[in-house]
């Protein structure tokens, strides 16, 4: 919940920070994390800045004015810890625990001045996008600053209301403030005009439903060349965020939250064990530092719900499902299966509260749905995976079921921010182009080709939960037929780059409508496939393109997914700063080269992760429900393998699959085998002429990838 850390004046920040040499306006407690949407950010509430050099009366509060320069090279981080040092000597160093943190600020000693006034600006009207409607301040005798406000959502139409609490006077050094009071705005109209005054402590300005470019907030003054602040946020009133921070913090003991945070992020990183010694320094730091950022968000806001009171957790930033439920849930199945039980939980009190699935619950609202409704395979790949420990992790699986049948059925008023248009996907089995819902529903009436295949994932995993919660035979047949109704924006006469058949819009009496397929992700395994990466179509900061590099196990040549998984990772990724393809999409991008690196590829809905080359010689996967540890080894592992394109005769191509020493698939392994606890040894040798001839291999019944079409699917592990 709390992610404090510096914004800077420039877009895009969706997260506040930038690397570049960008001016800093604030230190603020909650940001978003790696976002697409808004390029101006989410959240960046209440900054605080430090000031030297001026007078109570004379300092520069305004937003623009205050704004410096980082000195260069100054910034440094580690999990639970940030600190950068701007270009005027004044270092800002943060830590945090889940609802509360702490910020020191060491301003430079001055010879001349044993004894020098420094000061603190408490920013109430500034979020990352400007965005203040209105709000208040409180600032007391006692170093206490007590605030609230209500800002626009950063991927919505919603505003949202936020507090805060600071705490100045730090017994641990006896510091406290020796003058205080608040600054504003002289006029909406100069709002760079402003007027400070220590005779008033109390600021209101009555919510408007227009953003207000008023500048407000606190001043508070130093004789100290370090000072310390406690914070606590809150969305439920500034008096539990003031509790939030006593309840977490009562210490004041920066070591101590700091080394806990510390700890918490290695037991989390520890979660995927590598032999550091043994494995390649870039991949190593790929690795962690993407398990780091897929383990940011959802973000825990349990006992902060605004809405209503419920047993159940509570998250926020479930921004967006449809980025997410490819790679960051999946991951978290297998590393991280009590909290992602916390986080179904969520999705389902949403349903419970408001009637569907959320979608891209973001600032505590429904933002906008992107495609079809994306918790629905979530809660499907809980389901075929936990449903036996569901009670346990205390998951009501009748409700989890229930949730996903409302959201395949019911057709909300306006599917724009929540729920599908199932009105006409049920009406004609396809989403029709150019047609108006006699009810009244309203949405986003695009992408109605691309809307269908999202529509029948959803569905597929209504009837994974079916099968796996021993529903009605019924309901299986119902949704694995609904599932497959994607096929029916087929249109085979469609010839686009030499190929025929791509999937189109339709209008209601049934005839297609043109759209070039090009524009819309032409896909179909080894020749398609070689062509989308060939003509450039390949984005690999965009999710519909996370599988393709893996499409070729589907046409059993493995060998050519294990080129291309290399040749993506190495053409995209790297250490250094913008080292991603575009944003990370609340850990879309990170879960996902986690994935590439173990030379896994997780199949939504389903037990069945697609198997590959590892980057790694050995791992291990702890689990922390089921308490296992299981060891995964490539024999032959090379190291020449690790580039965007190996060598001929480099050994990268899967062999032979052992689980337990049992053979297996050279193309799937089930995720009862990643997480038992047994022994998976991956054999890998370099001769591509021989690994298209094996293929999927030999030693499984089922070699192949599930399909539903052809049977596949019928049974959870």
């Amino acid at each position: 919940m709390a992610k404090v850390g510096i914004d800077v004046s420039t877009a895009p920040r969706q997260a506040g920070y930038i690397s570049d040499n960008s001016s800093i306006t604030g230190i603020s407690l909650m940001h978003d994390e790696g976002t697409g949407g808004n390029i101006d950010g989410g959240y960046g509430i209440f900054p605080l800045f430090p000031l030297s050099n001026c007078t109570f009366a004379t300092c520069s509060v305004g937003i623009t004015a205050r704004q410096v320069l980082r000195a260069a090279g100054a910034d440094a981080a580690s999990p639970g810890y940030f600190t950068t040092t701007f270009v005027n000597g004044i270092k800002t160093e943060t830590t945090s625990t889940r609802r509360a943190g702490l910020i020191r600020f060491s301003y430079p000693f001055a010879s001349a001045d044993p004894m020098p006034t420094n000061h603190v600006v408490v920013d109430l009207t500034h979020d990352l996008q400007r965005s203040f409607e209105g709000g208040s301040i409180s600032v007391f005798p006692s170093g206490r600053v007590e605030l609230g406000a209500t800002f626009l959502q950063s991927y919505g139409t919603d505003n949202y209301t936020v507090f805060a609490c600071y705490d100045f006077a730090d017994p641990t050094s006896n510091t406290k403030p020796t003058a205080f009071g608040t600054y504003q705005s002289v006029s909406t109209s100069t709002p760079s005009d402003i007027t400070i005054n220590s005779n008033i402590t109390f600021l209101n300005f009555p919510f408007h439903p227009s953003v207000s470019p008023i500048q407000a907030g606190a001043l508070l003054s130093f004789n100290s060349s370090t000072v310390l602040t406690r914070f606590g946020v809150s969305f439920i009133s500034a008096q539990q965020a003031c509790a939030n921070a006593e309840e977490e913090i009562s210490d004041w003991d920066w070591d101590r939250v700091e080394g806990a945070s510390r700890n918490a992020w290695e037991e989390v990183l520890g979660r995927v064990e590598t032999h550091v010694q043994k494995e390649n320094a870039t991949v190593l730091e790929l690795l962690y530092s993407s398990l780091y950022r897929a383990s940011l968000v959802p973000a825990n806001l349990t006992n902060e719900n605004p809405y209503w009171i419920s047993k159940f957790p509570f998250y926020d930033s479930l921004f967006c499902s449809w980025d997410t439920f490819r790679t960051v849930h999946p991951l978290l199945s297998i590393t991280s299966p009590r909290e992602w039980a916390e986080i179904v939980n969520a999705y389902v009190d949403g349903w419970r509260h408001r009637g569907y699935i959320p979608e891209c619950r973001a600032n505590t609202k429904a933002g906008f749905v992107q495609g079809g409704s994306d918790g629905m395979p979530i809660l499907g790949d809980f389901a075929v995976k936990y449903s036996s420990r569901a009670e346990e992790l205390g998951v009501p699986t009748d409700d989890l079921y229930q949730a996903l049948v409302d959201t395949a059925e019911n057709t909300p008023p306006d599917w724009t921010r929540v729920g599908r248009q199932n009105t006409a996907w049920k009406m004609f089995e396809y989403i029709p182009t150019d047609w108006v819902d006699p009810s009244g529903s309203v949405g986003l009436p695009t992408r109605e080709a691309s809307r269908a295949t999202e529509y029948s994932l959803g569905d597929f995993a209504v009837r994974q939960a079916a099968i796996a919660l021993n529903k009605s035979d019924a309901d299986i047949a119902k949704y694995s037929n609904r599932s497959l109704n994607f096929m029916n924006h087929w249109d085979p006469s469609v010839t686009s780059d030499g190929f025929s058949g791509f999937l189109q819009r339709r209008f209601q009496n049934g005839t297609f409508a043109f759209s070039p397929p090009d524009a819309c992700s032409p896909v179909d395994p080894v020749s398609h496939s070689d062509n989308y990466f060939t003509r450039g179509y390949y984005q690999a900061g965009n999710e519909p393109s996370f599988e393709i590099p893996w499409v070729y196990h589907y046409a059993n040549r493995p060998d050519l997914s294990a080129l291309r998984v290399r040749k993506v990772v190495f053409d995209n990724f790297n250490t250094g700063i913008r080292g991603i393809p575009g944003n990370d999409d609340s850990g879309a991008m990170a879960s996902l080269l986690v994935f590439h690196l173990l030379g896994l590829y997780p199949v939504p809905a389903s037990t069945q992760l697609l198997i590959g080359s590892p980057f790694l010689s050995s791992f291990i996967i702890h689990n922390n429900l089921v308490g296992t540890n299981t060891n995964f080894t490539v024999i032959g592992f090379d190291p020449t393998s690790l580039a965007s394109s190996p060598p001929v005769g480099s050994r990268l191509f899967v062999k032979s699959v052992k689980v337990d020493g049992k053979p297996g698939s050279l193309c799937w392994i089930d995720f009862s085998d990643v997480v038992g606890g047994g022994e998976v040894v991956i054999e890998v040798d370099g001769n591509a002429t021989s690994a298209a001839q094996r293929g999927c291999g030999a030693a499984s019944s089922r070699p192949l990838p599930d399909s539903l079409e052809t049977g596949g699917f019928m049974a959870q592990s």
